[in-house]
């Protein structure tokens, strides 16, 4: 299977923005709503329901961002990082989409 990734491999994760791909520890909360919006727009019934707690993570994670006065995801810390990039599927359930 392969080794387990780090707090800070999570943070260096590529993901899309709405500028392009850029890791993502180096998120701005403007990134974050973005994505939560995106998100929440294409959810809908049957598969992309599924979408809609992605969503809702994105939606916290700007949250939280906001309250502790973050500049990018990364200014959350590491572990808080990868906590969130598990729930947003930045890092894939089971370290694979494939």
């Amino acid at each position: 299977m392969g080794s387990e990734l780090t707090d800070e491999d999570a943070l260096a994760q590529p993901v899309y923005a709405q500028d392009g791909y850029k890791a993502f520890g180096e998120f701005t909360c403007e990134d974050v709503h973005a994505r939560a919006a995106e998100l929440k727009a294409a959810t809908g019934w049957g598969p992309t329901a599924r979408v809609a707690s992605v969503a809702r993570a994105w939606s916290e994670l700007a949250r939280v961002m906001t309250a502790a006065e973050a500049q990018r995801v990364s200014d959350l810390g590491p572990a808080e990082g990868e906590r969130f990039a598990r729930r947003l599927w930045v890092l894939p359930p089971g370290g694979s989409l494939l």
